[in-house]
């Protein structure tokens, strides 16, 4: 039995320090890192990327609607040929930069506003795929269980992972509770751990109503910008290692 650990990192701009990379990076296994649109800059990402080579992450691009106010989660209504060459540009300028370093990418998650409308949207969700699809590399597309993105990366042909939230709560259909409604986010450690090991183990989650929804998930996302965040990496990681279950990039 294996999982990955995906967290956002790279999410510093300017002066404005956001997130615990350091702290938590040793604890995951795959990295998304912001790509300039809604956090970052070339200097963070460098830096990011740089830590990730020192701890052995793999690494993946995150992009983002252009909304470094709003940190990428305001919709923004962009057309399908926008978001490809938006998210082609993300794609491009981290792929250079892992160059630099001798690294190569291992995938790409859409962030925020974007990952949300992609869950559903066909179209959205194609644009993506085939951004990634055109640099003709063997790339990966994380996907929300079940989604839109999931059929898109099918359709398209690229190779994609299926991944699940540590710390968000889940409506009876499978889909993220909003963050707008109470206990979309979940901030009990030990709850949250307890939580990632029934997935792992057995493919089901409990959602907000009580419910179990069934989640294949290759990869689970943990949060590293929230308090407390590093101590639940740690538990989570450390119960994974203990009932023996491998954590791994998914791309090994």
């Amino acid at each position: 039995m294996r999982i990955d650990l995906n967290c956002d990192m790279g999410e510093s701009f300017g002066t404005y320090v956001l997130g615990y990379d350091e702290q938590a990076m040793p604890y995951v296994t795959s990295i998304n890192v912001a790509c300039g649109f809604h956090a970052s800059d070339p200097s963070n990402m460098l830096k990011t990327v740089r830590a990730a080579k020192k701890y052995g992450a793999a690494i993946g691009a995150h992009p983002a609607f252009p909304d470094l106010v709003g940190f990428g989660r305001r919709a923004i209504a962009a057309s399908q040929q926008e978001i490809y060459a938006d998210v082609l540009y993300q794609i491009g300028a981290l792929m250079s930069i892992c160059r630099s370093e001798g690294l190569t990418l291992q995938h790409v998650k859409a962030h925020g506003a974007l990952y949300n409308l992609a869950e559903k949207d066909i179209g959205i969700a194609t644009a993506i795929a085939e951004a990634i699809k055109s640099l003709g590399i063997d790339l990966y597309m994380l996907c929300s269980c079940g989604s839109a993105m999931v059929k898109a990366a099918q359709n398209v042909g690229i190779k994609y992972v299926e991944e699940a939230f540590a710390d968000r709560a889940y409506t009876k259909e499978g889909t993220l509770v909003p963050r707008s409604q109470p206990g979309a986010v979940i901030h009990d450690i030990q709850e949250v751990a307890e939580r990632v090991m029934n997935l792992v183990q057995t493919g089901t989650v409990k959602a907000i109503d009580g419910s179990k929804v069934a989640l294949q998930a290759q990869t689970i996302c943990v949060h590293g910008d929230t308090p407390g965040a590093v101590d639940m990496i740690k538990e989570i990681r450390a119960r994974l290692d203990k009932a023996g279950i491998d954590v791994l990039p998914f791309g090994k």
